[in-house]
């Protein structure tokens, strides 16, 4: 019996170890080739690629084209599942391979028209100009390695068949990228609602007059009439819960698709009059959606007359975020408001036709077919009116608003030539070449802030801008049968923000409101986040540094929450509380308002903040309602006027026969965040510390359940910041524990004239091939917010190479 025991345990032993050789055998045959030598068709001669300590490739060419054909390769081997999935995002393709949960995701962009637009840019490029024959290289290396890699673990999960890419599907990737920055989907149905159900004191703290000084209080002479909110009917009740449903989808879709929206971002720019070296220095750390893998691909090219370390998106082979020796750029959103949703002007006479300009017409109808896994294809019929795509086809059936909704968005309505404008960038040596690479972005707009080694630093507020009417607040939806929806034509590039070289040395942006001639509607962030940054930036005599640059980084306060519960406590004074309850709040009284880890009070407010918001909004709003303003930008400053004014309509519940005040709602809201605290993290307060309420996961498509979660994610970390500080680790304002969905997600600090002087990090890692080294390599340093130094001198390069691999033409 013992003998046979042993032998069953033997060959389960053996069973067991030759499962684990041929799983080992298996996700190693998944892995990039990094060593040795393989054909690649169309290269001109030989293209070297080094892989540094982390997994970014160096590569040598001879011949531009060369250049981009093997970045495609070397790209597509880390990243395919990416690219893929990006892919089918934007073109509304989700549900064919991930089933009937994606279904509205892939209705919101087929309504959109994104794959429309990308299939139309796509027919415009010219093939012979140097962005198109660069995009059409890269895409050759990429359906190279489609036709030849190892299929990635997550097709074999999926079922995915092979297929190339196409120009068009790198359009669509910029459409969705423009699409991640827009704000008006979940923010102005929000802010209409409390327009027209609660009315104008209600809706003021959300739009204050623009200043034309801008966040940083900088003067430009003002041209145009302000803008008053215009008096308008109020919306039916009944349409607002659709509108509401449109901000949810937003949402939704880059909660299910893994693939993040861009939310904000800090860069500044010091002119070399202030730095150590006497060259300038730049530093950027765009705020997108946390992924795995993370969204930029790193790669430093090389051939005669060219060299640049650039930051990629999938599909994409033009840098958004680069350097050399000489210059450097980063990207922060502008945030200005390119979408309008316009109330269409309907014929009473005759259901489905709109006014258009010419007259009446009936609506422009087409057939999207979407096909969905384990279920039939869905037929779904598109709509467009004078002013854009109507959203009622991403809604459920039955929901569609009384009034056609159209969607007109700068994306939609210019010729874009985004790809264009990097190809130029990417390549810009003056202040002249960079500003006129920046005309070329319409949407979405972005702040390019460059410099160069020499010593010029700028700014540019690339965007095509509308002129409106005065009086028009797109802000709120727009009436077009009360010529709401008017435009006078686009400004000139000339008109935006920009700044070339001031005599204060610096340039600073972070998603604020700029200075401006016009009148500038925009989804901007606060002030304080800015203002910290420009007030370490103008300190006197200070001298700049990559060090001093990451320090500034990674500041996790500001002015806001100590400004906030300031006023909040003004108001508190006389309110009775229990001993443990006013104790608490003294502490929280004395806090400087820094996020740090170890931090109670940081805990402390952020419960407390949505504890006062929810009470302060729910009843009035209704959940769907609330739910859009949570997620709004707007949100932090509409409290903060709230709390400036103890007679706003806001303190007073209109369910209750009693007029409620400011210290009876906060001292209300204060109870209920220290029972939630207790209740999630128990009764002994100084075990709330921060990193154990604020943890960041970077999320895998295919990591939303169990046991893939495990496998695929990359996390848990605690992580210091917050929604409102420089080091911006953002969550949804919620209870605790707070889940970090977007924040830096690269961290870069570039010091001119020097090779050795630039210094990054990735949030998780180069490669999207699970097991591979360098699938989450660089995840607990980004979380503790160290940088590695990037490669850029031959020498450097050199000594930093793990792999080498040697792409030859094929005879």
């Amino acid at each position: 019996m013992r003998r046979t025991l042993k032998l069953i345990a033997w060959s389960l032993g053996g069973g067991l170890l030759l499962v684990l050789m041929t799983l080992t055998l298996y996700l190693q045959g998944k892995r990039p080739q990094r060593d040795g030598e393989l054909e690649l068709p169309g290269l001109q001669a030989a293209v070297q690629v080094r892989y540094d300590e982390l997994g970014v490739p160096h590569l040598q060419a001879r011949h531009e084209a060369d250049l981009y054909r093997a970045l495609g390769y070397v790209h597509a081997q880390d990243r395919w599942f990416q690219m893929e999935m990006q892919r089918r995002l934007a073109r509304g393709e989700l549900a064919e391979v991930l089933g009937p949960k994606l279904l509205d995701t892939d209705k919101l962009f087929r309504t959109l028209r994104l794959r429309e637009h990308a299939d139309r840019m796509a027919a415009r490029l010219d093939p012979a100009s140097p962005a198109g024959t660069a995009l059409q290289a890269y895409l050759d290396g990429v359906n190279h390695c489609v036709a030849h890699c190892p299929l990635p673990l997550e097709f074999d999960l999926l079922g995915l068949p092979r297929r190339p890419f196409t120009a068009a599907d790198s359009y669509s990737v910029i459409a969705y990228l423009a699409f991640s920055f827009a704000n008006a989907l979940r923010t102005d149905p929000a802010l209409t609602f409390i327009r027209d159900h609660l009315g104008e004191r209600h809706l003021a703290p959300f739009l204050p007059p623009e200043d034309p000084l801008g966040a940083l209080g900088r003067p430009q002479a003002r041209r145009g009439a302000a803008q008053p909110v215009l008096a308008r009917p109020a919306l039916p009740a009944a349409d607002h819960p659709a509108l509401a449903r449109l901000g949810e989808l937003v949402e939704q879709a880059s909660a299910l698709s893994g693939v993040g929206l861009f939310e904000g971002s800090n860069a500044w720019v010091v002119g070399g009059s202030r730095t150590r070296s006497g060259k300038p220095l730049l530093a950027g750390d765009p705020h997108i959606g946390f992924s795995v893998p993370a969204v930029w691909y790193e790669a430093h090219l090389q051939a005669p007359g060219f060299e640049l370390y650039g930051h990629f998106a999938a599909l994409l082979p033009m840098a958004l975020l680069g350097h050399n020796t000489d210059q450097a750029w980063s990207l922060t959103m502008f945030q200005n408001d390119d979408m309008d949703l316009v109330l269409e002007e309907t014929d009473p006479a005759r259901p489905g036709w709109l006014r258009h300009p010419d007259g009446w017409r009936p609506t422009e109808e087409s057939t999207s077919r979407i096909l969905v896994k384990g279920a039939p294809a869905v037929d779904l019929v598109l709509r467009r009116g004078p002013h854009g795509p109507l959203v009622e086809s991403a809604l459920p059936p039955g929901t569609a608003p009384s009034r056609p909704v159209a969607l007109r968005w700068t994306l939609l309505e210019t010729d874009n030539p985004v790809l264009e404008a990097f190809y130029r960038l990417n390549r810009a040596s003056t202040l002249q070449e960079a500003r006129e690479a920046a005309q070329g972005v319409h949407a979405p707009g972005l702040n390019i802030l460059w410099a160069h080694a020499r010593g010029d630093i700028g700014w540019w507020a690339a965007a095509k801008l509308p002129q409106r009417p005065a009086g028009m607040r797109p802000s709120l939806m727009l009436d077009a049968a009360r010529g709401e929806a008017r435009t006078l034509g686009w400004l000139p590039f000339s008109d935006n923000p920009q700044e070339e070289n001031p005599a204060r040395g610096y340039i600073v942006s972070a998603n604020h409101a700029p200075a401006s001639p016009w009148p500038l509607p925009g989804y901007y962030a606060g002030p304080h986040r800015v203002r910290h940054l420009d007030a370490a930036l103008a300190t006197p005599g200070r001298v700049w540094d990559a060090q001093a640059a990451r320090e500034l980084q990674l500041a996790d306060g500001n002015g806001y929450a100590p400004e906030f519960i300031a006023r909040a406590l003004a108001l508190l004074e006389a309110a009775p509380l229990e001993p443990q309850e006013r104790r608490l709040l003294e502490q929280l009284g004395r806090w400087d308002g820094r996020h740090g880890v170890d931090s109670v009070e940081a805990t402390l407010f952020n419960q407390w903040f949505h504890e006062i918001a929810t009470s302060l909004f729910r009843e009035p709003l209704g959940e769907a309602q609330l739910g859009l303003l949570l997620r709004a930008r707007i949100l932090e400053d509409a409290l903060l006027r709230v709390l400036e004014d103890p007679t706003s309509p806001w303190w007073d519940r209109r369910d209750t026969p009693a007029v409620e005040r400011p210290a009876e709602r906060l001292s209300q809201s204060w109870r209920q965040a220290l029972r939630h605290l207790e209740t999630t993290f128990g009764a002994q307060a100084e075990t709330w510390t921060w990193g154990r309420a604020h943890t960041l996961t970077h999320g895998h498509p295919l990591g939303r359940q169990a046991p893939l979660d495990r496998l695929f994610n990359v996390g848990p970390y605690g992580v210091p910041g917050g929604r409102e500080t420089p080091n911006n680790f953002s969550y949804p304002v919620g209870p605790a524990p707070w889940k970090v969905q977007n924040g830096p997600s690269t961290r870069r600090v570039i010091e001119l004239g020097d090779p050795t002087g630039a210094w990054a990090s990735n949030p998780v890692g180069q490669s999207g091939v699970w097991g591979d080294p360098h699938y989450a390599d660089q995840a607990l340093a980004h979380a503790q917010g160290r940088q590695a130094r990037r490669h850029l001198a031959a020498e450097d390069v050199q000594a930093h190479t793990h792999h080498t691999l040697s792409l030859r033409p094929a005879p």
